[in-house]
């Protein structure tokens, strides 16, 4: 996925402080993740929190909201936390249905995939990740499909049932998939540089492959991957990446990003 013009966001000046978080996969089955995201949105220090996808395990459509309390109480969270400070999100390949308009009820500020964050002088380029993973052959092709307008509209004229069905054959489609898989994508190397040059940014920061590390790709670039929270299940992992004013940058446990 080559990108010739790359979207920006600028960093109002009296941020001080920004968490970025990915590949939370909430869901109601695992309630350590969600609490300890929960805690974490309320009690932040951070003036901003950007998610950068996979918020959510599954998302079938905004429909689902409806009947579903624990999709409501995560919403009602996201609402009341962009009452004290601002929250941008990315669609991840597992929450990319979630809609313009239900984010901003929840004034919710949505982010397309690429964005080149612009803070004073500096500038970071933010993505979800799986676009970049050029190696992931079959997924890529899936993603081509299924971003499409025409695709969308198709699955959510289903009826919702239906979808939750497809839904959960795709998820144990992926995971059959990955539990065969000896060795996995990671981030085009060339094509992470080529975002970089056209926003003029020297950092990716980004999730979805759920192996948080920072990369050198040059002598003027890095890499840098977000982890993913998983507290229901061992090894426990869950991280916040907090960038600061003047540049610095630090990975933080959750309660560390509250103190």
């Amino acid at each position: 996925m080559t990108v010739s013009h790359v979207h920006s966001l600028q960093a109002p000046p009296h941020w001080r402080r920004i968490d970025l978080i990915a590949d939370l996969h909430l869901q109601a089955s695992e309630p350590r993740t969600f609490e300890a995201w929960a805690h974490f949105m309320q009690h932040t220090q951070a003036d901003a929190v950007v998610i950068l996808g996979d918020l959510f395990e599954v998302w079938v459509g905004d429909d689902a909201v409806d009947t579903d309390p624990f999709l409501q109480q995560c919403l009602q969270i996201l609402q009341n936390v962009s009452l004290t400070r601002e929250v941008l999100f990315m669609h991840g390949n597992r929450d990319f249905l979630l809609g313009r308009t239900l984010l901003e009820k929840c004034n919710i500020q949505l982010l397309p995939d690429p964005i080149c964050l612009h803070w004073g002088d500096l500038a970071y380029l933010l993505s979800h990740g799986d676009a970049l993973c050029l190696d992931d052959v079959a997924y890529q092709s899936f993603r081509q499909s299924c971003r499409t307008q025409e695709w969308q509209q198709a699955f959510l004229s289903k009826p919702l049932a239906l979808r939750q069905a497809l839904a959960r054959e795709m998820r144990n489609a992926s995971q059959a998939a990955q539990a065969a898989q000896t060795e996995y994508a990671d981030p085009d190397t060339a094509l992470s540089l080529q975002w970089l040059a056209n926003c003029q940014a020297s950092t990716l920061i980004h999730g979805h492959t759920h192996r948080p590390a920072d990369h050198v790709l040059d002598q003027n670039h890095r890499r840098m991957v977000l982890s993913d929270w998983s507290l229901d299940h061992t090894p426990q992992r869950a991280q916040v990446l907090r960038l600061y004013a003047d540049g610095d940058m630090q990975r933080l446990q959750p309660t560390q990003a509250c103190a």
